[in-house]
């Protein structure tokens, strides 16, 4: 994989030189301050509707905020984040295709192997930092007002969406191989994402799948043990690295 390195690192400061790094990691960053404020905020929402609730004959109660409250918006605010970084990067193969930039450097000995992979290791590394600064500040601001310890298994369902997150980017990869528009890989990518969501919901096979490991309320909860999981995050690996290694013979082959 000949100037895998160095291209690397071309991907790497191009990403801080667009200031598209800076943009995502900010995305995470107020996504992350958004789940304790919005939980914080919710008691004094229904505050402010109490009247009105009161006029149709519907009284609330004291409503009271923990740090499960904190952690369903986590669950429920993190898919935006995940949603902005693939759209990004949805056009990190094709652009160039379609601008012609990648010629020179083929001609110069740039193995298409080493663009691919070069470009799905900034793209994780990427969804590595944003991910985990979002689940970091979530965290932060949850044990500062909260007490996270009410709250199981966070550290393996912050793992379950990084590993769902990871399968996300190989799609974009894979269809990025054959596609001629981020348009057309935006689609692809959302249409495994669609089918695997209808198959959990009307199939047995449904815990064995990639989405299911962004069911992190059942593991707050104890409903679901990591254990419960290992199936669903071994497939979703084994998965993620072959839609890889099947778009490098895709690449090579692709007309420029």
């Amino acid at each position: 994989m000949k100037g895998f390195g160095a291209f690397f690192m071309k991907e790497l400061r191009e990403l801080v030189r667009t200031k598209r790094l800076m943009l995502i990691l900010g995305v995470f960053t107020v996504i992350g301050i958004m789940d304790p404020a919005i939980a914080k905020l919710t008691p004094k929402l229904y505050e402010m509707m109490a009247e009105d609730l009161k006029s149709q004959g519907i009284t609330m109660g004291e409503i009271k905020v923990t740090a499960m409250d904190c952690w369903a918006q986590y669950v429920k605010n993190i898919p935006m984040g995940l949603i902005v970084l693939l759209i990004i990067f949805c056009g990190i193969y094709t652009s160039e295709y379609s601008k012609g930039t990648l010629i020179p450097l083929f001609t110069k000995g740039l193995s298409r192997s080493s663009v691919v992979l070069s470009k799905f290791a900034v793209m994780v590394l990427t969804w590595t930092a944003g991910s985990w600064l979002c689940f970091g500040v979530t965290y932060f601001y949850s044990g500062f007002y909260w007490d996270n310890s009410a709250v199981k298994n966070l550290l393996f369902s912050g793992f379950g969406w990084w590993l769902f997150g990871v399968l996300m980017i190989s799609l974009i990869v894979f269809f990025s191989a054959f596609a001629y528009s981020p348009a057309q890989v935006i689609l692809g990518a959302g249409a495994v994402y669609f089918a695997m969501t209808l198959i959990g919901m009307y199939s047995k096979a449904g815990k064995y799948l990639p989405v299911s490991l962004t069911d992190s309320l059942s593991l707050y909860k104890g409903e679901t043990v990591p254990d419960d999981c290992l199936a669903a995050a071994a497939i979703t690996a084994a998965l993620s690295l072959a839609l890889v290694l099947a778009a490098l013979p895709l690449t090579r082959d692709r007309k420029i």
